[in-house]
């Protein structure tokens, strides 16, 4: 489910569904497991000083929602048959979190990254479900961000 909750930012939430709709597909977990909502710099700025201690708005904050979430694995599945090769090894679709993207972040990012704002969206959206997932890159050594440059491939994101 996406929710906007700021207006400075025209943002087609149709398709942001559809984008998570496909990543859900392709992690095996199921649409409803988290909420995307959309927010003001002023309010993602308040919750990354809250929760980070970072005094300025970022583009993507997750909340997870298991105090203390552990991580849940995704792995390469055994059958060729599947299209995806990816699942989540102990196959739960219980809800994840929330995941909070300020669109206008975004677009400025999307524009110093030279990319489509609609691709920094869903680069977001992808990030943000990721540490929903368990994965922390400011902690591991690298596999979140491989695991996300994979998918992105997959997905046709850049």
């Amino acid at each position: 489910m996406v929710i906007n909750r700021q207006r400075r930012v025209s943002v087609a939430s149709p398709s942001l569904e559809q984008f998570f709709a496909r990543v859900s597909r392709l992690l095996h977990i199921s649409p409803g497991a988290a909420t995307v909502c959309l927010v003001t710099n002023a309010q993602i700025a308040r919750w990354n000083r809250l929760y980070r201690g970072k005094a300025k708005p970022t583009d993507v904050l997750s909340f997870p929602a298991e105090a203390g979430a552990r991580k849940k694995r995704v792995t390469r599945r055994v059958s060729k048959s599947s299209r995806s090769p990816h699942s989540l090894a102990n196959g739960n679709s219980s809800y994840l979190g929330d995941i909070a993207i300020a669109p206008a972040v975004a677009r400025r990012n999307a524009r110093e990254s030279g990319r489509a704002f609609d691709d920094e969206m869903h680069i977001l959206m992808l990030h943000g479900l990721l540490h929903l997932l368990g994965y922390d890159h400011e902690t591991d050594t690298g596999q979140m961000e491989r695991l996300e440059l994979r998918l992105r491939r997959q997905l046709g994101i850049q």
